[in-house]
């Protein structure tokens, strides 16, 4: 059975209707769904968290490939397609709870160390409305994981894997280099899903890093520094900082100087070692 027929039958069968609650659009095309696979470059060594797996089309394939692979999964109607699916397959688990809410820490090392695995990915094509959330979350949670290979919307994907400084540089761009090293693996045409949605999605990986290749002396001061930068954009950085309250304008003035940075630079054209630099001096300064 096609993957068309198989999630028309799947949603016939269960009477489900693709919710827009949760943002629910199925993924219909094998090529992508191999794309995703090969990308994680799964072993039996490897714990694979699914985040919003959905009627399981995904889940499938990694339990095929992968040690142990947990679902976490929020919609009561999507969880009885999973468990009849999935129930007898010994390396399979489902947790019927908000991502968000999930201590996947806990999860994560108790089940590394309990069925003796080597690694762990989270692969998954996420929900576009909470995307950005959900990823902060796996960043910040400073999680044991090697790599996040998720399907994002299109225009998110290309803000995630961004190069610091270039025209499509967000905050968001700054932690993701920060912890991670990004690469847009590809394009998906919103043709590949079911129902179709009106924007068209990317396959991206972050390879997450043991540690951060520059030092921050105090990650919550640089990552508000970047935050009150980017809230107003469109002013110099050195109006945006200066309005966030971290720093008063003439200190800011003669710290950017000091670290030959333009008094007229904006944010989007900073260096992820620049606002390194900032945090760094900006902190030195409040300590003195």
């Amino acid at each position: 059975m096609d993957l068309v027929k198989e999630t028309k039958f799947l949603m016939s069968n269960y009477g489900i209707n693709a919710s827009k609650h949760y943002g629910q659009n199925f993924l219909i095309d094998e090529n992508i769904l191999n794309n995703i696979v090969n990308s994680a470059r799964l072993s039996k060594d490897d714990l694979i968290i699914e985040i919003g797996p959905g009627l399981g089309t995904l889940t499938s394939l990694l339990l095929d490939k992968a040690g142990k692979v947990i679902c976490i999964e929020l919609d009561e109607n999507m969880i009885r397609v999973l468990r009849n699916r999935f129930s007898l397959y010994d390396n399979f688990e489902l947790i019927n709870n908000d991502i968000l809410k999930v201590d996947l820490n806990e999860i994560i090392k108790l089940n590394l160390e309990h069925h003796n695995l080597k690694s762990a990915k989270v692969v998954a094509n996420l929900p576009y409305y909470i995307t950005t959330p959900i990823i902060m979350k796996l960043l910040e949670s400073k999680l044991e994981l090697e790599s996040i290979i998720v399907m994002v919307q299109k225009e998110v994907g290309i803000r995630l894997t961004a190069s610091p400084g270039s025209k499509d540089t967000g905050a968001i761009t700054y932690s993701v280099n920060y912890y991670t090293k990004p690469e847009l693996v590809s394009t998906v045409l919103n043709t590949a899903f079911l129902p179709v949605p009106k924007v068209n999605s990317a396959i991206i990986k972050l390879n997450v890093l043991k540690s951060p290749e520059i030092h921050v002396s105090d990650e919550a001061l640089f990552f508000k520094i970047i935050k009150s930068a980017f809230m107003q954009k469109r002013k110099t950085l050195l109006n945006s900082i200066s309005n966030a309250n971290i720093l008063g304008k003439e200190y800011l003035e003669e710290m950017l100087t000091s670290l030959n940075i333009d008094l007229k630079i904006r944010a989007e054209q900073l260096s992820l070692k620049q606002f390194a630099e900032i945090a760094n001096y900006i902190q030195k300064l409040k300590g003195s």
